[in-house]
């Protein structure tokens, strides 16, 4: 008797933006200063809990959450360094990231990183692709 074997492939879904932002300021002071350069309303909200440790605590990022009304667009600030390890481990040099899901438009997208990068206390501003990190999955809420 032969046997038909179906294989199932699963692809995440990676629809949003990322950017990995370095700066030596607290999670509040920098979102204060994006606020205030970009004319955001970043607004804390209950931690990013993810469960990095299998079996242990969970490890909680700080996150803040912003909404473009007009286009729809959520933007989410979160801590790379949390309670007990790192959100995503190969980028241990990000402080923050900056998650942009729904649309966001290639020239807004190009003039929002320019005005990060204007803002003095902010090292650097880059755009990452999400479908190159390993720890990936940790992005998914």
């Amino acid at each position: 008797m032969i046997l038909n074997r179906k294989f199932l492939k699963f692809e995440i879904d990676l629809d949003f933006v990322l950017i990995a932002v370095t700066t030596s300021l607290k999670d509040y002071r920098i979102c204060y200063l994006i606020n205030k350069h970009l004319a955001f309303n970043f607004v804390k909200i209950k931690d990013l809990s993810v469960d990095i440790n299998h079996g242990s605590e969970p490890v909680l990022f700080s996150l803040y959450h912003y909404n473009w009304e007009t286009t729809e667009t959520d933007f989410y600030f979160m801590a790379n360094k949390g309670s007990d390890g790192y959100l995503i481990p190969e980028f241990r040099k990000a402080d923050y990231f900056l998650m942009i899901k729904n649309y966001i438009d290639e020239n807004d997208l190009d003039n929002l990183l320019t005005s990060l990068n204007k803002i003095p206390e902010i090292v650097a501003a880059v755009k990452i692709d999400p479908k190159k990190i390993k720890s990936r999955e940790n992005l998914l809420f």
